[in-house]
């Protein structure tokens, strides 16, 4: 299988169902829709959605069934990322290539927009047993996605991470701080598909590869920011040391940090079926080799 030319496919069709769903809301200028839009329309890589997707394959769903997961872990990933570039958290100007929200709407209105961004995620959610999923599937999947992005998640996350600037910090406890800021929203979108079809143990399987995807992707995140093209990744680089983060590259230096990042990549095949694999381990790389 040719993982590029599947994730092509399925990035064009992921940003059909977005388009339509913004489309929905017909945003009128100085509306809250407009700059949720903005910030939606920015592009990125849509690899969350992609994992829902690639998951439901993996699990024997057919792709359209989860659209609406699909759509609503974007939107709470795009929502995540307007509040992680306020002044008050990361203060960056630039996002996906782009000036960030608050630059062009103002800071309350960039609040608010993350804030709609994020409950329509749940409208979306709620609405998943009209694909024919069940209550009870419905309802774990939903509560899975609710616990990673809340108090137990990436909000927690943020706040480990505003915390440990300008910190000591050990290699366990920034593990902490990116499991809980990234890898469980990687965990959700791996295992949701699974809940939906109420099979717990390709669920367990799959949201273990999500926690070692994240974490990798993370790693990779750390060391473009000190390597990184600008350009290409539409953000600037080298702010983690000017914001005093503690990273992996700053804790193990840059080869201690690669040799992490190929243990969590090992770790993440673990318990995949080799004979249906092929996309999600295909993702990993792309995750793991990319330069943005």
């Amino acid at each position: 299988m040719d993982v590029q030319q599947w994730m092509n496919r399925a990035r064009q069709q992921i940003e059909s169902w977005i388009q339509q769903s913004v489309e929905s809301w017909q945003a009128a200028s100085g509306s809250v829709e407009e700059a949720m839009a903005y910030s939606v329309n920015a592009g990125g890589k849509r690899l969350r959605p992609q994992l829902v997707v690639a998951a439901s394959e993996y699990v024997g769903i057919d792709p359209e069934r989860v659209r609406d997961a699909a759509v609503a872990v974007e939107y709470l990933h795009t929502y995540s990322l307007i509040h992680d570039d306020l002044p008050a958290m990361d203060n960056d100007d630039m996002r996906r290539g782009r000036p960030t929200s608050h630059k062009v709407f103002g800071e309350a209105m960039a609040i608010l927009a993350g804030d709609a961004l994020l409950t329509e995620a749940f409208v979306l959610m709620s609405r998943l047993d009209a694909a024919g999923f069940s209550p009870w599937g419905v309802v774990r999947a939903t509560n899975q996605l609710a616990k990673a992005a809340g108090r137990q998640g990436l909000v927690r996350g943020q706040v480990q991470d505003l915390a440990g600037e300008h910190q000591e910090l050990s290699v366990e406890a920034l593990s902490d701080i990116h499991r809980n800021k990234t890898a469980v929203l990687f965990e959700a979108c791996l295992s949701i598909p699974a809940l939906l079809a109420e099979d717990e143990g390709q669920a367990k399987v799959l949201s273990r590869f999500g926690r070692h995807f994240g974490l990798a992707f993370q790693m990779v995140d750390d060391i473009l920011n000190v390597v990184g093209d600008a350009r290409q990744l539409g953000k600037a680089t080298g702010t983690d040391a000017g914001l005093g983060k503690a990273t992996y590259p700053r804790l193990l230096g840059m080869e201690g940090a690669r040799q992490l990042l190929g243990d969590h990549v090992r770790d993440a095949k673990h318990g995949l079926d080799p004979n249906k694999a092929q996309v999600l381990e295909g993702l990993l790389t792309f995750a793991v080799e990319r330069t943005w």
